[in-house]
């Protein structure tokens, strides 16, 4: 007998056979992400934690894990790293139109009768062995300067900060796309099943208060499966919500509710093949196994006096950039792949000679601490340590010169971050600018190029990790050119 079948059920019917294909090609090894992805279905291998893909890395690595300590906001480096006499010799001359140039500027600038050349207010200090110019405003930082290697030629279009950090973080100043940590997760994996492969801790600094705001798509797992997106760890005694059993709950009850759980989503799975259903039941089950693991990581009171003394005088304040820097080499000692400190507050369009010393005085011991400490304990070879923030400010003050609040505003030009361990050259710098800290002179690195060279500190050619989404083989570096940075490498 015939039977009528409506368009919707019909077309919702055939949906199913597609997905039950699906389903099958994943059963059997294949993809239906793209030749580049390869993962198994919703079977108990999945729900224990991916390694990564097959065949990464592709050469041998010199990181295995990175610590990215990202100063939001924009550090000048016109005060901090990027020394010059001809700035000093300069103040309060006008900035050459012909240094200016044609650059797009902010709002807050741009209708400025005058750009008046600002120097530094603090004096700088060669430090290290290499003799590398810092500011005074970072006196630990200069006793570790022979083991970084300071950038001074970092460049990016993007002008205000929500496009520039999500450019620097994602490879795109569109919304949507992956992080870098997530396709460090989506690669490599974790070597930590109890702990997820990509963590996010984020302070907010007493330079300007509160900083500009930061989204949790920065740490989004884009186009990816959702897996690998960050998991940001809340500070105080509830690192992640909701992560303790209720009252009357035991772990053998709740171990046998997510049995009972995944056993549906795996029926579903079956039904509709939903790579997102293998998602979700990973993540239940790393929420399951970070009731154990997340109060052990987080309980600093395991560190030795000395130690906390080390990372500074905040250390025990959650939340704080200080104890968010011990806990970043705690995370890394237990194999986390990719952990990323978000620290608000560089942001000087004002008052920059009140604001910036007390920005410095939050990240500065424990930066350096972090360096001493992972070297003392042999990690620092095998970890890639990252400082830096969106993009620099300018030469020139934003408001009256002179005034008490005048500032700095965005400049993209050219900044400087530094870098330090997993393959990365020690006591050395690389990259010039001009007499006035505005335009590169020589050996510019653009933020793609910053990107490729952190993957291939771990062992990843940036051309061939790839996702396939809206027809494009999506990747961290875009698809424009991109190129590590051999000449800071050991």
């Amino acid at each position: 007998m015939w039977r009528q079948v409506s368009r919707r059920a019909f077309l919702g019917n055939s949906s199913l056979g597609v997905g039950r294909a699906a389903l099958a090609s994943l059963l059997a090894g294949s993809s239906i992400f793209g030749s580049s992805h390869s993962r198994a279905a919703a079977t108990s291998g999945e729900e224990k934690g991916a390694k990564g893909l097959p065949g990464l890395p592709h050469f041998a690595p010199t990181a295995k894990s990175v610590i990215y300590l990202f100063q939001s906001g924009g550090p000048s480096h016109v005060d901090l790293f990027d020394y010059k006499p001809s700035v000093q010799d300069r103040q309060g001359t006008e900035l050459p139109a012909s240094v200016r140039g044609d650059q797009r500027v902010t709002g807050m600038t741009s209708g400025q009768a005058s750009f008046p050349v600002v120097a530094p207010f603090w004096s700088m200090t060669r430090s290290g062995q290499a003799g590398l110019w810092m500011s005074d405003l970072l006196p630990y930082t200069q006793q570790v300067a022979d083991d970084i290697t300071l950038v001074k030629s970092v460049h990016t279009e993007a002008i205000n900060h929500d496009p520039a950090i999500t450019f620097i973080n994602t490879g795109s100043q569109q919304m949507g796309h992956a992080s870098m940590g997530a396709w460090l997760s989506y690669g490599l994996g974790s070597e930590n099943d109890n702990l997820p492969a990509y963590v996010v801790l984020l302070s907010q600094g007493s330079g300007k208060n509160p900083g500009q705001p930061l989204f949790s798509r920065l740490w989004g797992n884009g186009y990816l499966p959702s897996k690998h997106q960050g998991v940001q760890l809340r500070p105080g005694a509830n690192p992640v919500l909701y992560l303790a059993n209720p009252s009357g709950v035991t772990a053998a009850h709740r171990r046998q509710q997510l049995d009972d759980l995944a056993a549906l989503n795996r029926l579903r799975a079956a039904e509709v093949g939903d790579p997102e259903i293998s998602a979700r039941i990973a993540a239940y089950e790393m929420a399951f196994r970070m009731q154990t693991s997340v109060p052990e990581l987080t309980d600093l009171r395991t560190e030795t006096a000395e130690t906390i003394q080390r990372y500074g005088p905040e250390t025990m304040k959650p939340g704080s950039f200080a104890a968010n820097c011990l806990q970043a080499r705690r995370m890394v000692e237990r194999g986390v792949r990719f952990v990323q400190l978000f620290h608000r507050g560089w942001d000087q369009h004002i008052a920059i000679k009140e604001q910036l010393p007390a920005q410095c005085r939050d990240v500065d011991q424990a930066s350096a601490a972090l360096i001493k400490d992972l070297k003392e304990r042999g990690l620092l070879d095998e970890t890639l340590v990252i400082w830096g923030g969106e993009f620099g400010r300018t030469v020139y003050s934003q408001g009256t010169i002179g005034s008490a609040e005048s500032g700095r505003d965005h400049h993209g030009r050219c900044f400087s971050i530094w870098m330090a361990g997993g393959g990365i050259k020690r006591g050395f710098e690389y990259g010039r600018t001009d007499d006035f800290c505005y335009n590169i002179a020589e050996d510019p690195v653009h933020i793609r190029d910053l990107n490729a060279t952190i993957l291939h500190c771990l062992g990843i050619d940036h051309r061939r990790l790839t996702f396939k989404f809206n027809g494009l083989d999506q990747r961290l570096t875009g698809v424009e050119d991109a190129r590590a940075i051999r000449e800071i490498l050991i």
